[in-house]
């Protein structure tokens, strides 16, 4: 904690609760979440843009995944001027986060004073830092929201990746990019190379599997609709149209990776989720979760408990889960 006496520092006050920084348009996603799986029905007592605050948390261990990034231990700070604010951010921590809806120069003059990280437009593959980061922004002129303590090393939540318009035959192909720089970052795991086998579920018309072969995995995909043309004549790809849920593993043999972003109910994604697990034919795994209207909590909580995974909501997800699991 600062010297408060410190004439270059501001004063800061703790306060109770919990603030939560929602993905951009999906506050009434995170209400819900709050209210079905957590069962909190208490209103924010503060909105600032995107973040909501909550004087009361019941849930010490466990964040909603509609919840971009988290404001663990929620304070403010009165400051006088931009040194100021820099100031005493930087005598609590070195790394720190923006998330900026209003006063944007005065926020990026903020961020400007504060030690680099990087806030840019990565190019994938690429690998994100595991350092702490905190999180702030800026409620009035004078006054920020911050937190030293987050839910993730992404800042302020946040990963964009540099986009190809050109060659992906779908956006579905951020995804994949995002979900593989998080497994590295949560695991370590690199990233699907030359020499592994990778088993793709409705793969139509290629998004991931562009991605998969530009990393220089070989890929089995399956659908009953071709992919693009360029996937289909690439050697990397063997192609087979059939219902990829219906082949079973041992028909398909071991494999590195096994995906799917395949629409449909995650209960029966879940069965075939566990099938592939109960083979023993793959190491890794990432699946989205396609939500059918109403969320059923209970099937949520059954993918959360199997070993070694994980339920992250991407930045690029929309009304979807992405289930991450490795070994």
């Amino acid at each position: 904690m600062p010297d408060l006496k410190s004439e270059n520092l501001s004063e800061i006050k703790n306060l109770p609760g919990i603030a939560f920084l929602s993905f951009p348009e999906m506050q009434n996603m995170l209400l819900s979440e709050l209210k079905n799986r957590f069962d909190f029905t208490e209103r924010p007592k503060a909105i600032y843009g995107d973040v909501l605050y909550f004087s009361s948390w019941p849930s010490a261990q466990k964040f909603p995944y509609w919840a971009k990034a988290v404001f663990v231990e929620p304070k403010t700070m009165r400051f006088s001027s931009i040194s100021n604010a820099a100031n005493s951010l930087k005598s609590i921590q070195r790394n720190w986060a923006p998330y900026q809806y209003q006063f944007f120069r005065r926020a990026s003059l903020i961020q400007d004073k504060l030690p680099y990280i990087n806030l840019k437009t990565r190019k994938f593959p690429c690998k994100i830092p595991s350092s702490p980061i905190g999180i702030y922004t800026l409620t009035d002129e004078n006054t920020i929201l911050f937190s030293e303590k987050t839910s993730n090393s992404l800042p302020a939540g946040n990963i964009v990746f540099e986009e190809d318009h050109e060659n992906p035959p779908s956006r579905a192909y951020l995804k994949i990019q995002e979900s593989l720089a998080l497994l590295n970052l949560f695991t370590g795991k690199d990233f699907p190379k030359s020499g592994e086998r990778c088993f793709e579920a409705g793969a139509c018309p290629g998004g991931w599997t562009w991605v998969l072969t530009n990393l220089g995995a070989s890929v089995y995909a399956v659908d009953r609709s071709p992919l693009c043309d360029s996937l289909m004549k690439n050697p990397l790809v063997q192609f087979e149209s059939h219902d990829a849920f219906t082949l079973k593993p041992e028909e398909i043999g071991f494999c590195d990776w096994v995906f799917s972003d395949v629409i449909c109910y995650p209960e029966r994604l879940l069965k075939w989720v566990k099938i592939w697990l109960e083979s023993g034919l793959c190491k890794n795994m990432i699946c989205t979760i396609k939500m059918q209207g109403e969320i059923n909590w209970s099937i949520i909580k059954e993918f959360e408990e199997i070993p070694n995974s994980r339920i992250v909501h991407l930045n690029y997800n929309k009304h979807e889960l992405t289930w991450i699991y490795s070994v």
